[in-house]
Formats: structure tokens, C-alpha cells, sequence
């Protein structure tokens, strides 16, 4: 190889002779299999640490699927067969974990009763029921002294009516006076109560109220012999009050000597009586016949079904409307600034929906308003455009009628550019008048550009739950309703208020079967996006 001589004249040596050892190993491959190696490795470690944080919580099936896609992408960056999908592997992953877990998990929910009342597994319910106790008839009471560590856990030193005295720790037997090491027994007040446990320390009585609360939660001893204190100066034994029996299904109340039978996620007596909590099941189609066969749900719902695609029609079309009204205008070759108003009009577009809404919302204050005040001054009266249903309804199209309108207003804008202005003057030579030309020609060209962000737009405001949150948060409510429900409401605020704002509680199960059922609609509503697509291609080939 040729080397080059340096100004002393003595020639250099090439780079890579002077490559040995470690040098000479780490090429570009070897280098990126080690980085490769490293990353893999942090990703798996991240990923067995979510595993286990996601079983510890119950989130057995995410946790599966967390365990899955990391060993997908392993065999991704390690089989040279499947390394055209690195790049599909990040979006891929997202894919999966935001939007085809929630979607199974959302349908999975929806033939369950999960909700309020009944959130928990079987087996947390049985552990919650199991561990409640009761004081028996009879039971011996105890005067009590408390200890407490510097980690915050308790001891307590308690004293019965025959002079006895017991020691008592959390999951711990409780031991006699005479079982007791003598380090403790040793160091005891003149009324027999040690002055300090090891590194426990005795509380005085400011102290013992301070804890008081904290105390009366802790159940001391270890079943079936416990004690729980019940006041400044008393704690009573306390036996489990529930049994669990696996064979036949059933909890029994030792205290009052009633059986429960496990029925749909409720424990329930033979007279009807429930227990509280219940735990979720699969009930099949239930909240589907629900919807459809129980006239006080099937009344609300129906309504906002209803005005759900009212408002999302009317949307589109008072949107489009004044949006094409401002860009033929300003599409004509006299009118002047046609800038500066364009620029002007784009403001309610720039502005965040939130902020717009609640200007609007103060606006229509029936108090302060400035819209009721005007229209009181010029007709005597102004609607009450939050109180009442249609009123309200009407403040809400408008609203929204602001907030789109310079965006159909672009897209308007841009499609009658893009039409040749031959086939105008054509018309003209033909005698067409002006309203003949935006019917047989402007509009049916505009629908091919815009017609597919109609139909999207719809979509969208088939689930616009800004407008309709902020600015009556779905009201005025629908009176006798058993369901929070407003006037106002769409499908997806009325979900919402299902799933997270019941003033009944939350019923997760219903709302994920109405979220299908939406998912069933804007489906329908895609599909025919592509049908008439077609169409009005057809339709532009003919003009």
C-alpha cells in the first residue's frame, strides 16, 4: 500500500497497519452487535421489571403481552430473516400496547360487571371478607399500653380484669406474662407495664391520641386469637367473622349464622340480602340487552343517540357551509385584502378549543353575558342558552360552527384553486348564470377533494367531547334519568360520565358496551367514506 511523506520527507504509515488488538476486533459490525447486545439487554431488564410490577397488581394479561412483544423483538434484531421489521418494531410495539391491548381489554370489559361495587378479583374479595372480625359475646376486655418503633410499627401491653397480662405484635401469637423473655418482665412500672420493649417506646397519652386512628386499624395476634383496640383505655378479643368454604362456593357468617352463595360477582343470602364488595364476572351479553331492552336505560340513551348524530351532521354541514361561503368570496379576483381577512378569519382556528369554549361559555351566561344582554336590550328577552335543552343545543352548534368554519374555509380554498378556470368560461359561453355554475360544477369538483374530510370530519365530531364538556358539561340533565345523562350529551361524554362521573357509581362494563357500539358506528361511517369516494370521483369525471 502506498503511504504519503510528511514535510520531513519520512513516509508515514498507513491507518490501518497501525490497527492491532482491540482496535483490530471492534469493527463497525462488531461494534453494533455489542450496542445492539446493551440495548437489548436494558429493554429485557425494563421489561421483566414491568412484568412483575403488572402481576403484583393483577394485570396478568398486559403483563403477558409486555413478555411477548419483548421476545418479539429479540428474535426482530437477532434473526437476519426478520431485519427488514426493525424499522416497523418501534410502531409496531405502540401499536400493540396503546391501542390492540385497550381495544381487546375495552371489549373484554364490556361482557363483565365491572364497576362500582365490584372492582376486585374473587379471590381479593374472599381475603377482604375473611379478614374481617367481631367482637363474641362474653369476650374478655383489656386495658392497654402502646409501644411504637422508630419504623412505625406497634406493640401492645395488655392487662385484663383478672390481672393478667399478655404482650401482642401484628401476625404474631399473642404471649402470656410467663412466656414472656425476662429482659421485658424485668424492667416493668409499679403497675406492671414494661417501660420500654427493645427498640420500642412507650407512648404517653398525647402521643396515644395522636395515634389513635392508626391504632384502631391494626389488628394485633395472629388468628384465630386477636385483639383490636376500641378506645383510650379498652381492646376487646375479636374472632373472624367470615368463612370461606371452596367446596360448595359459599361464605358464611359466623356472627349471624347466614350462608352466602356466590352469584353473579355477589355473595347473597337466601333471603336476597348482598354482601358488599362484589367481585367481577363475565355476564355474557348483558349490558348489551341492557341497553336495548330496559326502557329506563333504552329512554336516555336513545336521546343522545339521537342528538349524537345531529350534531355531528349539523356540524359538518354548518361548518362546510360558512367555510365555502368565505373562500368563494375570497376566491374572487376583486375582492380586496383578501389576506388580511383570510388571516383574520383564522384566529378561532389557531385558538385552543378549550380556551375558545369557555369564552363562549361566559359569553352565554344568562347573568353576565354579553349575548343575553344584547338580545335583551334589542328584543326584551334572550333564551336561556345553558338551562335549557334546546337552547343549549343551539349554543353548542354555534360554538362549534366558530371553532370549524376557518378550517373548511382552507380546505374550501385550496379545491377551488385547484379547478381549471376553462371549464367556467365554457359555462358562461353556454349561458350558464352564476348558480348553475356552483351546482353542476364547483360543487361537485370540490367534493372529490373534499368530500373524504367531510366524511372524517364527522367522525370526529361523532366523538367531540371538548365542545360538549366544557360547555355545559352535557347539560341541562335529563330529569328522572337513572343514568347520568344531560341533554347536551353525546355517546362520548355520556361514557365518560358512566364510566367516571356516576353520582350511582361507576358502571365500567355498560359504557364499554356502548364504546363498542360507537366503534361499530364510526366503522360504518369509514366504510362509507371509501364508497362515496368512488362516487364522487365518478361524478368529477363527468363534469
Amino acid at each position: 500500500m502506498k503511504t504519503k511523506n510528511n514535510k520531513e520527507g519520512v513516509s508515514a504509515p498507513s491507518p490501518l497497519k497501525g490497527n492491532t488488538g482491540i482496535s483490530r476486533i471492534l469493527t463497525g459490525r462488531t461494534a453494533f452487535l455489542i450496542f445492539r447486545i446493551i440495548a437489548l439487554g436494558i429493554i429485557d431488564g425494563v421489561a421483566v421489571a414491568f412484568f412483575l410490577t403488572l402481576t403484583a397488581n393483577g394485570r396478568i394479561p398486559l403483563g403477558i403481552l409486555i413478555v411477548l412483544i419483548t421476545i418479539g423483538l429479540n428474535f426482530i434484531f437477532f434473526i437476519k430473516k426478520l431485519y427488514s421489521l426493525r424499522w416497523f418494531a418501534p410502531g409496531l410495539t405502540l401499536m400493540l400496547v396503546m391501542m390492540a391491548y385497550p381495544t381487546a381489554y375495552t371489549i373484554y370489559m364490556a361482557f363483565t360487571n365491572y364497576g362500582d361495587g365490584h372492582l376486585l378479583t374473587k379471590a381479593q374479595v374472599i381475603d377482604q371478607f375473611e379478614r374481617k372480625t367481631y367482637e363474641p359475646e362474653g369476650s374478655e376486655e383489656y386495658t392497654w399500653t402502646a409501644f411504637r418503633s422508630p419504623k412505625g410499627k406497634y406493640i401492645l401491653w395488655l392487662q385484663s380484669d383478672s390481672g393478667k397480662s399478655y404482650m401482642a405484635e401484628q401476625d404474631k401469637p399473642i404471649v402470656p406474662f410467663k412466656d414472656i423473655k425476662s429482659s421485658i418482665t424485668e424492667n416493668l412500672d409499679p403497675d406492671g407495664i414494661p417501660k420500654a420493649i427493645d427498640e420500642f417506646k412507650r407512648l404517653n397519652r398525647i402521643e396515644i391520641i395522636r395515634y389513635l386512628d392508626e391504632l384502631s386499624g391494626i389488628v394485633f395476634g395472629e388468628a384465630p386469637e386477636t385483639v383490636q383496640v376500641s378506645g383510650l383505655d379498652s381492646a376487646q378479643k375479636m374472632e373472624p367473622r367470615y368463612t370461606y368454604d371452596p367446596e360448595t362456593d359459599t361464605l358464611y357468617d359466623v356472627r349471624d349464622k347466614i350462608s352466602y352463595t356466590a352469584e353473579d360477582g355477589t355473595f347473597t343470602s337466601p333471603d336476597g340480602k348482598k354482601l358488599s364488595p362484589g367481585y367481577y364476572v363475565g355476564i355474557g351479553v348483558n349490558n348489551f340487552s341492557r341497553l336495548f331492552t330496559s326502557p329506563a336505560l333504552r329512554g336516555p340513551f336513545l336521546k343522545i343517540f339521537v342528538w349524537t348524530f345531529v350534531f355531528a351532521g349539523m356540524s359538518v354541514l354548518l361548518t362546510f357551509s360558512v367555510g365555502l361561503f368565505f373562500a368563494l368570496v375570497f376566491n374572487h379576483p376583486r375582492m380586496p385584502a383578501k389576506k388580511i381577512f383570510r388571516s383574520l378569519l383564522l384566529i378561532p382556528y389557531a385558538i385552543p378549543a378549550f380556551i375558545s369554549v369557555n369564552v363562549w361559555r361566559g359569553m352565554m351566561n344568562p347573568h353576565i353575558g354579553v349575548v343575553p344582554r344584547f338580545l335583551e336590550s334589542v328584543f326584551g328577552s334572550s333564551p336561556l342558552w345553558l338551562a335549557d335543552p334546546f337552547w343549549a343545543k343551539i349554543g353548542i352548534l354555534l360554538v362549534q360552527t366558530w371553532l370549524g368554519f376557518p378550517y373548511m374555509m382552507l380546505i374550501c380554498t385550496g379545491a377551488l384553486q385547484s379547478i381549471p378556470g376553462e371549464i367556467y368560461e365554457a359555462a358562461k359561453i353556454d349561458g350558464a348564470p352564476p348558480w348553475r355554475q356552483l351546482v353542476n360544477l364547483t360543487l361537485p369538483m370540490l367534493l372529490v377533494a373534499v368530500g373524504p374530510l367531510l366524511i372524517a370530519s364527522f367522525a370526529f365530531n361523532f366523538n367531540n367531547f371538548t365542545v360538549i364538556d366544557i360547555y355545559a358539561e352535557g347539560g341541562p340533565p335529563i330529569a328522572n334519568s337513572p343514568t347520568p345523562a344531560g341533554h347536551t350529551d353525546i355517546l362520548i361524554t355520556y361514557i365518560f360520565r358512566l364510566a367516571f362521573q356516576g353520582g350511582r357509581g361507576s358502571d365500567f362494563g355498560y359504557a364499554s358496551a356502548i364504546t363498542i357500539i360507537i366503534f361499530l358506528i364510526i366503522a360504518l361511517v369509514t366504510a362509507l367514506q371509501f364508497r362515496y369516494t368512488k362516487v364522487w370521483e365518478e361524478v368529477s369525471k363527468n363534469v
